[in-house]
């Protein structure tokens, strides 16, 4: 099994922050480092680490492997600046703390530690960076939308406690309806005591950024929507998968090759089972680990089946008969979703057409 060292004549190792970037150019032959050097991190500074780099390295491209931390966060646009100048690009693996304390940690140290990590693994196991336009939108989108989420359901809290607390001549003892946030916001200004008139004032506020912000989610929901239909439809295919939850199913598997098995894509989104044994009893627990973004998305798929889908229905009152809980049918469900969007995202543009979920019942 080859190793990177074997491959590549160079590796540069870089560690990335938010203002500078530290490159270390090991030689894979000798292993002596030949330079390191900070690089501001700019258009014009990534330039200049790349013709830095290609100075230092006196060879072609295919020579030369750059291992970066924080691909995904402060190394992705000197990723992406790396790619389009024809530099192959990975992942640098995750440090080993105790390493750190017995060796010093600086930005130098750092970048030659990922490096020197690099030039040891097998060329199956390197971490390939985030990729792709469209997963960097999606992720975008989605993270746009989760706040935008939060942002409506405070608006909607804060407009219910104030309509519950001050008269204002709306019924609020339930949850406030679309219609009913919608004739806030038509409110005006009246002639009424100086608290009112604030209280009234905010209302109507809250009430136009209620409606301001599901306008927003909207937009939001129709643009990943076509974004996925134009690029990845596969997801769309599996009973309860919309854009929203396939969006986020999409970004978390990136693209083929980062996840390397079905149980490393149930270890990301949490719904490996978890062993809760004991004694005599022999059970599983839901795991609260990996992804919980794409976990939540998992959980809101098997509800939908549990609602909509006769086969689930099915599968829910057998398990149910056999003295299985909620909980217990529910993790199970979700374990099984995520081993057919492994095999749908695996297998996708390989198969012709593709089975819907509704076809087959949990195992």
């Amino acid at each position: 099994m080859s190793i990177v060292a074997e491959k590549f004549s160079f590796v540069v190792g870089i560690d990335t922050h938010a203002k500078t970037n530290t490159f270390a150019i090991i030689n894979s032959i000798t292993g002596e480092e030949i330079a390191n050097e900070t690089f501001p991190v700019t258009v014009p500074g990534g330039r200049r680490a790349l013709s830095w780099i290609q100075r230092r390295c006196q060879g072609s491209t295919e020579k030369i492997l750059l291992t970066m931390e924080g691909t995904g966060s402060y190394g992705a646009k000197f990723r992406q600046q790396a790619t389009d100048a024809g530099f192959q690009v990975t992942e640098a693996p995750f440090p080993e703390r105790r390493l750190g304390r017995l060796r010093g940690k600086s930005d130098a140290i750092d970048a030659a530690r990922a490096a020197r990590t690099t030039m040891g693994i097998s060329l199956e196991k390197v971490r390939d960076p985030r990729a792709g336009r469209v997963h960097l939108a999606l992720r975008v989108l989605t993270t746009a939308r989760t706040s935008m989420s939060r942002e409506r359901t405070a608006a909607i809290n804060s407009l219910n406690a104030l309509l519950r607390t001050v008269e204002l001549g709306l019924d609020a003892r339930k949850a406030l309806s679309v219609t009913q946030i919608r004739v806030v916001g038509a409110w005006r200004e009246r002639d009424e005591d100086l608290s009112l008139q604030i209280s009234r004032r905010e209302a109507v506020r809250l009430a136009g950024r209620i409606i301001e912000l599901a306008e927003q989610l909207r937009q939001n929901h129709t643009e990943l929507e076509r974004l996925i239909c134009a690029d990845h439809p596969e997801p769309l295919e599996v009973f309860g998968v919309g854009p929203v939850n396939a969006a986020i199913i999409l970004t978390a598997w990136s693209h083929p090759g980062r996840v390397r098995s079905e149980a490393a894509f149930a270890a990301l989104a949490g719904t490996c089972p978890v062993p809760a044994s004991s004694g005599s009893t022999t059970r599983y627990r839901l795991n609260h680990g990996g992804d919980r973004q794409l976990n939540k998305a998992m959980y809101t798929i098997a509800l939908s089946r549990i609602h909509w889908d006769q086969a689930t229905k099915v599968y829910v009152a057998k398990r149910t008969s056999q003295g299985r809980t909620k909980k217990e049918i529910i993790r199970s469900l979700k374990r099984y979703i995520t081993r057919q969007l492994f095999r749908t995202l695996k297998t996708a543009g390989s198969l012709p057409t593709l089975v819907p979920a509704r076809a087959t019942s949990p195992a």
